[in-house]
């Protein structure tokens, strides 16, 4: 199975720890990173004001596991990054999120495939579509027939080739 990962960065090293992520997701087992998109830096959106500005990219994986497994396995690497969740939206020296899964809608109290929001910001839209031109947007959409004023498109400034 092909699945999106997003990962964000905005504590400490950011490129470093995107660079550590995509790592320790490729040496998980049955999770093998095929690319990356580029790495793209932008304000933080929502969370406590004044938070450093994220760093952003997005790996595309292949997976015999099921999505709940992939979960698992990317809460495992921000375990053994150190992620502290003390504040929803607050500053992480790691995030990952699992965009899409395949073809897969999956509607979980704590998981749901596509990403929720990932349609409404650049910071994962502009490095998933480097990745896949069309992807499964929530609610069954495509980007072709996306409303692009519902898109935050500020900021999203090339910051990095991509981490593989």
């Amino acid at each position: 199975m092909k699945a999106y990962l997003g990962l964000g960065s905005n504590l400490d090293d950011r490129l470093e720890n995107l660079k550590e992520a995509a790592t320790l997701l490729d040496g998980t087992d049955d999770v093998v990173v095929t690319r990356s998109s580029r790495v793209y830096e932008t304000d933080a959106v929502g969370g406590p004001e004044g938070q450093p500005a994220f760093l952003n990219a997005v790996v595309e994986i292949e997976t015999s596991s099921t999505a709940r497994t992939l979960l698992e396995a990317c809460l495992g690497v921000e375990g053994k990054m150190g992620r502290v969740r003390e504040e929803r939206w607050g500053p992480r020296n790691i995030d990952i999120d699992v965009l899409t899964f395949g073809d897969e809608r999956i509607d979980d109290d704590d998981l749901t495939v596509p990403h929720p929001r990932m349609h409404e910001r650049l910071f994962v839209l502009a490095p998933l579509l480097e990745l896949d031109a069309d992807p499964p947007l929530p609610g069954g959409r495509s980007v072709m027939t996306m409303r692009l004023d519902r898109v935050d498109v500020s900021g999203a400034r090339p910051f990095a080739p991509p981490l593989l």
